[in-house]
């Protein structure tokens, strides 16, 4: 998620926007200033924050994560956003989350085996809050775009929960040094414990080629790393023996669909060319050559 300093003042009516203090314009009308300050300009939406609020374009699969969101919630994971409905403008209400949101390259804290085993345990409190949610049957997902490209293979055979799937840096938030909550369930959608968990070791193992890693992880021992993530997350026997053969899937068919999606939407062509057209099959290629060195680990 790119920052970008960028303020403008807002004129709403109060009714609309409870508890903000509000003065009398020259109209009569009771009205009040609020601060609009950018957080995300330069990605896939445009995202700012309102006091204690985030705001941002409402799309069509909106109301399905926050019925989600909703659920996880009411199941006692609130370290995710609140979704709060929609504001005058029609953007999507979410409550802002407090904390630190690393940028690549990873600082060398959010590297750490104690951030990593934090992140385990918070996607664990995550996947059993969201255990047994049935979508709406008018349930939209998001996705990247472009056409899904041949040699795209599926993860799994059957979905057993709805869960995040894009757990990039820019989406988790840090406090005290370790993970402490999630945003961004833009690409949440129904999945396996396993197939999720692939994602998050993809980015925060990481399942990449040593040159594509952050300076602290360079020389990272990966299968260890990847271990002690399986620990925190309480991983069973059969998803240990599942993880790293469907993570090698997901990233051939990350290789695949960001190309695809490059080749109609400019912000993905960007990071295409950006570096994200060597990174993956780099990927590709070291995560087939350490696969029984990971699996080992387990």
């Amino acid at each position: 998620m790119d920052s970008t300093v960028e303020q403008r003042v807002l004129r709403f009516q109060p009714t609309l926007l409870g508890g903000v203090p509000v003065r009398v314009g020259g109209d009569g009308r009771a009205v009040t200033d609020v601060v609009e300050e950018t957080l995300a300009s330069e990605g896939v939406t445009h995202v700012v924050r309102i006091g204690q609020t985030v705001r941002r374009p409402a799309r069509p699969f909106t109301a399905t994560i926050q019925a989600h969101l909703s659920y996880v919630r009411g199941r006692g994971f609130t370290d995710c956003p609140q979704p709060l409905g929609f504001d005058p403008e029609g953007r999507e209400v979410l409550s802002f989350v407090v904390g630190d949101v690393p940028v690549d390259p990873l600082p060398a804290h959010a590297t750490t085996s104690e951030a990593l085993g934090a992140l385990g345990a918070l996607i664990r409190r995550l996947h059993d809050a969201a255990d047994g949610w049935i979508p709406p049957t008018d349930a939209v997902w998001g996705g990247i775009p472009g056409v899904r490209p041949a040699g795209v293979v599926p993860l799994f055979d059957v979905p057993e929960l709805v869960s995040h799937m894009d757990y990039c840096p820019g989406n988790v938030v840090f406090d005290g040094g370790r993970p402490a909550a999630l945003i961004d369930f833009d690409l949440a959608r129904p999945t396996t414990r396993v197939a999720d968990l692939a994602n998050a070791l993809y980015w925060w193992a990481p399942l990449v080629d040593p040159v594509d890693r952050a300076p602290s992880l360079v020389n990272a021992d990966v299968p260890a790393r990847v271990r002690a993530f399986a620990d925190a997350y309480g991983m069973t026997t059969e998803q240990r023996a599942q993880v790293i053969q469907v993570a090698n899937r997901a990233v051939a068919n990350s290789a695949l669909t960001a190309r695809a999606a490059a080749e109609v939407d400019p912000v993905f062509r960007r990071w295409w060319d950006e570096g994200v057209k060597h990174r993956m099959p780099r990927a590709v290629e070291w995560l087939a050559k350490e696969s029984e060195a990971l699996q080992v680990a387990l």
